[in-house]
């Protein structure tokens, strides 16, 4: 049923449903709205609209909704409601009966879309930043293995001077620093709640719609209910920063498709990014790079497309305005698709330095060196700029490279030049002199690659909601070698505020938690790092994180069941006895694959004495 029938006398025509019917696509908000409806109902239950029984079956039905929408999405977009909303509204009275229509009471469907849409625009950033972050490793990476290898510079497709190809690497990880920081700058100006907005006038209902950001995760709530539900410059901004980065990507893919091509032959792409001809049995074709060319066009239209749609709509919310999902819903997993592979096109590149040198001596880039070597001996630039002109066109009638020819030569356009001319033209001379900041030069590229290095620091903060399928996986994964024990999702959602994660690259890499059984006692537990993350300290610093958390709790004793008494040593713990342990510590090894032959030592950590702290351990080292 639609939730606005009441005003007509018949309802919509198959014809029109259809053409009005937003379900088919924006059912990928499910969760979002389900997620909204649980702090709208807390916000009810705040202004007694709900009563506290009303707000507990209501909240709970919603996260029974909320399971089932997780384990089939698409089951949602078939269902035959309007919209999302429609649908979450209709299943909720399934559940709960008519109690579940008071939960719609003071909110709009246009402050709840406008809230949703942020929701998963503020999520998928999320997922879009780390991406970012992972393929500007990998080009790092590169960069650091490929030190040293030399490579053709090119201006108008010609070559033009040398350069390292790490110089190359690093130029991408700069554009890709300047598509993290604004997609960083997007998420701050879209992370504000419109929720409580109404319609267009604000809600009557006396909610604190501060407090409702708050617990939405949200930085504070919108200030103009007009410009709080026909606000769609976030939208806007996602996806001229989807275009920019795909210019990036797509001129990344141009250079190595031509890179990779038989004519240049510098690299060699893996066989997982490439594919073959069915006619021709040698073709190796860099399909995987041509496609990131060509979606680049697709997430442009998308862009072009929003812009057409808000350029002359009156305020406030407007129909058109459903034409805002379904070009962002395409764009940014193309975005985000176009960076995996990209990512993956990287990690697998074979770099042939013999071809990329033989190349950057060819075709005189070293001329400038030349005309260089000439305005150190007194003559103007532009004179020397003439004079190695006539010396490469003498070179080319030859076949010649510059250094190729004789001092004889050299004299026979001008009689400055003297034996001292010849190490200026060599290949590494050439490299070495860019020592400008910014140049190719070794020393100045493996400044670019430490310090790029550098900014993949590690992040350590008190972990929340968002947190939680990673901190599940990184769980999951040591527990199933049997370095950690397996705790259940539910289980760390109740929990999370005992958790701490690090981040790399604004990705969660690491995790531990504080678990406090009596006063004054708490246990370090589920410290796991994601081993490819590939940066090194994390533990150190989950533990110094946890241990000054521990500090402000007025926390007396930490202990720690551990393999690697080492790393606890380092970190100030001295060993103790199990037996001196809590007994409901030790019921916990009960979950433990290794507990029939146990290899961990107790370990602890006193911060200060206390009558009612346990027994301290009998130091055993």
């Amino acid at each position: 049923m639609a939730l606005w029938g009441g005003r007509f006398s018949t309802g919509p025509d198959e014809a029109f449903k259809q053409f009005n019917d937003s379900l088919p696509f924006d059912y990928q908000l499910a969760e979002q709205d389900i997620v909204g409806s649980v702090a709208w109902a807390g916000a009810l239950k705040q202004v007694d609209v709900l009563t506290s029984s009303e707000h507990e079956t209501l909240v709970a039905a919603l996260y029974e909704l909320l399971d089932e929408v997780k384990a089939d999405p698409l089951a949602v977009a078939t269902s035959g409601a309007e919209d999302i909303h429609s649908h979450v509204e209709a299943a909720l009275i399934e559940k709960v009966g008519d109690l579940a229509k008071k939960l719609h009471t003071g909110r709009s469907r246009n402050d709840q879309v406008a809230t949703d849409f942020r929701l998963w625009c503020r999520d998928t950033a999320d997922h879009l930043l780390e991406a970012l972050g992972q393929l500007k490793g990998e080009f790092i990476a590169l960069a650091e293995r490929e030190l040293g290898t030399i490579l053709p510079g090119y201006t108008h497709l010609q070559r033009a001077q040398p350069l390292l190809f790490s110089h190359w690497c690093m130029a991408y990880v700069e554009m890709l620093e300047r598509d993290e920081s604004r997609l960083n700058d997007a998420k701050a100006r879209m992370n504000f709640c419109p929720l409580g907005s109404g319609a267009l006038a604000g809600t009557a209902y006396p909610i604190d719609r501060q407090a409702l950001a708050t617990g939405l995760g949200f930085t504070a709530a919108t200030k103009n209910s007009l410009d709080s539900v026909s606000d769609r410059d976030f939208v806007l901004e996602l996806l001229s920063c989807a275009s920019i980065s795909m210019i990036h990507l797509s001129r990344m893919a141009e250079d190595l498709i031509f890179y990779n091509s038989g004519e240049a032959g510098f690299i060699e792409l893996a066989d997982n990014v490439t594919s073959g001809s069915s006619l021709m049995p040698q073709k190796k074709n860099p399909d995987a790079l041509e496609l990131i060319r060509g979606k680049t066009g697709r997430v442009f239209g998308s862009f072009s497309a929003m812009m057409m749609t808000l350029k002359a709509l009156p305020l406030a919310y407007n129909k058109d305005m459903q034409e805002d999902k379904e070009g962002l819903f395409d764009a940014m997993p193309t975005w985000l698709a176009c960076i995996h592979m990209a990512q993956a096109c990287i990690k697998g590149v074979k770099v042939n330095a013999e071809r990329t040198l033989a190349a950057a001596k060819g075709g005189h880039s070293n001329a400038t060196e030349l005309a260089d070597y000439l305005v150190a001996k007194g003559i103007p630039f532009r004179e020397g700029h003439h004079i190695v002109g006539v010396l490469v066109q003498m070179a080319i009638a030859q076949g010649n490279n510059l250094e190729d020819l004789s001092l004889e030569q050299f004299k026979s356009v001008h009689s400055i030049f003297e034996q001292d001319v010849y190490p200026v033209l060599e290949i590494d001379a050439c490299i070495k002199a860019r020592q400008a900041l910014g140049g190719t030069s070794l020393e100045r590229v493996s400044v670019a690659v430490k310090d790029a290095k550098k900014k993949q620091q590690i992040t350590v903060r008190d972990a929340n909601l968002d947190d939680v399928e990673s901190i599940a996986k990184l769980i999951q994964h040591w527990a199933t070698v049997g370095e950690n024990l397996p705790r259940a999702k539910s289980d760390m959602v109740h929990s999370i505020n005992e958790f701490a994660v690090t981040e790399v690259n604004s990705t969660v890499a690491g995790c531990a938690s504080l678990y406090i059984y009596d006063t004054g006692l708490a246990e370090i537990r589920s410290l796991g790092i994601d081993p490819e993350s590939g940066v090194s300290g994390q533990g150190r610093q989950l533990v110094e994180h946890l241990l000054t958390k521990a500090k402000k709790l007025a926390l007396n004793r930490i202990i720690v069941l551990t393999r690697v008494p080492d790393f606890f040593e380092k970190q100030g713990f001295t060993f103790c006895t199990k037996e001196s342990l809590p007994e409901k510590v030790m019921k916990d090894c009960e979950l433990c694959l290794r507990k029939d032959n146990c290899d961990e030592v107790a370990m602890e950590f006193i911060l200060k004495p206390s009558r009612n702290a346990a027994i301290p351990c009998k130091n055993v080292a």
